[in-house]
């Protein structure tokens, strides 16, 4: 039996059902969207398979019925009445949009679908009134209600988000082109835009109200993504000899409600995986980290370790804008964090955030310990680590640690207000540590306090950290006696492996480890 081909780089549904490729059956999900709704927004990472539901979604309004033969919705759709479909995708401009490309682009889209349909557009009016004219004459034209298909809606803005002069121009285009939408309802049969992010409606929607975001709604937390039963049972074949443990601690953990039972893979880590021969990489992560946002977590390096154990509200979370970009917030829709929990303070909903899996933290780990110094030198520098740890050679792990502390700009510690500084410090180790993939621990407690960082190597030893800030004086060996005196190695006596106690003293005027002690706990 021939094997079905991997959809890698495919996000059209003909191209997967006519390609004989592994498709996952979403339309349960489309048919509750499009047959009970009509305004929805929908935010997931990049490469998650929103362009695939967009396109499943244009192909369903406009009654291609022999797509969806033998999937869930086939019998349950009239494909007999069709639509006239308007489809922007924004993903598709490989370059970045500036204010002049992306007017053109929208004008370009505008008048392709006018001539698809043979409508003739007033080309001496702006854009937003170009649009209002397509609509309103597709209407007419055909006498049915228009869809309107949204794809990367954010695009343009993000392309140029760390320039914000650029980013406001693009986003003012936008709005002006969406706002077209609250003045149609009348004219249109439903609207889905997707993105990354989820700018706040003041910004980009004014108006419209009614826009249901469906991004962390239960019912749809596994629209895009594949979950554990669909992996297996689709890629059945693929798995034969695979640790299932293994990749699912690698790739799944994508969590868009905050319950157990809607985990996600992504299906671009889950391809590339099997089309290199299940060899474990970090697939998705490689394809384009956004250099902003490395950048803008660099600046604040002291929320780090926080960042594996992160609470916050939804509404913190909920919406972004070019000047203000709350990087919790960012790097939840972008994909870096997913959701843990939900939990109640009182009345108020939370939502407890972490790394989703062990390719997200250890590859964004691994970014961060590379600013400011060469790839290389982050390579030897995390090799030299590694095996320090794991032969107990305290003076390599000294050494190793000061080199890589006297290679960071100058400039990340201007802006490090003086009472960050111990978890500035701290979260440099933590971005090793974590890049090895160790099981780091931040700021655990025991009765008698909070011990700054611990690593539990199974089966071999435990590391307990603690870190002080001086100016000038060496207080490694008063950091060592905290932990003694608080007993914090206590917490892992009953693991039966050695337990080294480290203090490291940072001296904050020459920012430089000025003070190294370690004493194994017998």
């Amino acid at each position: 039996m021939h094997m079905k081909n991997l959809p890698i780089g495919y996000s059209s549904l003909s191209e997967m059902i006519n390609g004989n490729t592994f498709y996952v059956d979403k339309t349960r999900h489309i048919y509750e969207i499009a047959a009970k709704g009509k305004y929805y927004f929908l935010s997931r990472p990049r490469r998650f398979g929103k362009s695939l539901t967009i396109d499943t979604l244009k192909q369903l309004f406009l009654g291609e019925k022999s797509l969806f033969k033998g999937l869930y919705i086939e019998d349950k759709w009239d494909f007999d009445e069709t639509f006239p479909v308007i489809h922007f995708s924004f993903g598709r401009s490989k370059s970045v949009f500036s204010e002049e490309s992306l007017l053109q682009w929208i004008l370009r889209e505008l008048s392709d679908t006018a001539k698809h349909y043979g409508i003739e557009l007033d080309t001496s009016k702006h854009y937003d009134l170009q649009f209002d004219q397509l609509i309103k004459s597709l209407f007419e034209k055909t006498n049915k209600r228009v869809v309107l298909l949204v794809d990367e809606y954010d695009k343009p803005i993000l392309d140029v988000i760390t320039q914000s002069d650029e980013a406001l121009r693009n986003r003012e285009i936008l709005k002006g082109l969406y706002s077209v939408i609250k003045d149609n309802d009348a004219c249109l049969r439903f609207v889905f835009l997707t993105g990354v992010s989820k700018f706040s409606k003041v910004s980009l929607f004014s108006g419209l109200n009614n826009l249901e975001d469906i991004s962390f709604r239960a019912p749809f937390a596994d629209l895009c993504g594949y979950t554990q039963d669909e992996l297996e049972s689709t890629f059945t074949e693929y798995l034969k000899d695979i640790d299932l443990v293994k990749l699912k601690t690698w790739y799944n953990g994508y969590n868009f409600d905050g319950t157990e039972a809607q985990k996600v893979y992504n299906p671009f880590d889950i391809l590339l995986f099997f089309s290199n021969g299940s060899r474990y990489q970090s697939y998705w992560f490689e394809t384009g980290t956004p250099s902003f946002l490395v950048k803008l977590i660099s600046q604040r390096r002291d929320i780090i370790p926080d960042l594996e154990n992160y609470k916050a509200t939804p509404d913190a979370l909920n919406s972004i804008d070019v000047n203000n970009t709350p990087i919790a917030a960012l790097m939840l829709q972008s994909g870096y964090l997913t959701i843990k929990e939900q939990f109640y303070f009182g009345q108020d909903l939370w939502y407890r955030l972490g790394y989703p899996n062990f390719e997200v933290k250890t590859a964004l780990n691994r970014q961060l310990t590379k600013i400011g110094i060469t790839q290389e030198d982050a390579t030897m520098n995390q090799l030299a680590i590694n095996n320090a740890l794991l032969t107990d050679n305290w003076q390599q792990f000294e050494k190793a640690i000061a080199s890589f502390y006297s290679s960071i700009p100058y400039d990340y510690y201007v802006n490090t207000p003086l009472n960050r500084y111990e978890g500035y410090y701290c979260s440099i180790i933590y971005s090793y540590f974590a890049a090895l993939g160790y099981d780091v621990r931040l700021e655990d407690h025991n009765s008698e306090g909070r011990i700054d960082m611990s690593i539990v190597i199974p089966h071999k030893k435990v590391i307990v950290f603690e870190f002080k800030v001086s100016h000038g004086e060496n207080l490694a060996a008063k950091a060592v006696q905290q932990i003694v005196s608080k007993n914090y190695a206590s917490k892992f006596t009953h693991l039966e492996v050695p337990i080294y106690q480290v203090g490291i003293s940072f001296d904050h005027n020459k920012r430089t480890i000025n003070g190294f002690e370690v004493l194994e706990k017998k």
